[in-house]
């Protein structure tokens, strides 16, 4: 078995403030995403009138989470799927490889983690604050987050 394909070890896990910062930046990428877009679309809605604008309109929201869920999806699953790392895994110098074999993890794969991340924020984060646990979120589907090895 080569280097390259060998099981990441725990020596490969990246801390938990890296994957905060990758988190939030994915986060905050897609949160901006849907509120520009959204924004975009009630002025365009409103005839470029400023003073006509609603942003609490049902049209705006649904715009705004509507572009924040494709936001969200192209770049946690499409752009993984390519690159190996969404935005702000990059950025935090993380990567997502498959946990049997630390190979390039597949497009079904990344979309069960992509909605496992939903699901995890649903369930687990309000029960989580609301006990105050040592919970940590897991990687789900046979993926594994690691921090991106630097080849020589």
């Amino acid at each position: 078995m080569t280097a390259k394909h060998q099981p990441p070890g725990p020596a490969a896990s990246p801390s938990e403030a890296l994957r905060l910062v990758a988190v939030s930046l994915d986060a905050l990428f897609a949160l901006v995403s849907g509120i520009v877009v959204g924004t975009a679309s009630a002025v365009a809605q409103a005839g470029h009138d400023v003073a006509q604008l609603q942003p609490a309109s049902a049209a705006f929201w649904g715009v705004a989470l509507g572009t924040a869920l494709a936001v969200s999806f192209a770049n946690h699953v499409v752009l993984t799927t390519v690159t190996r790392a969404s935005l702000g895994k990059a950025v935090a110098g993380l990567r997502v490889v498959r946990s049997s074999d630390g190979g390039r993890a597949r497009f079904i794969r990344l979309l069960g983690r992509w909605l496992f991340g939903y699901y995890w924020l649903i369930v687990f984060v309000p029960l989580h604050l609301a006990t105050d646990s040592d919970v940590e979120q897991q990687d789900a589907v046979g993926l594994c987050t690691v921090r991106r090895t630097v080849r020589a």
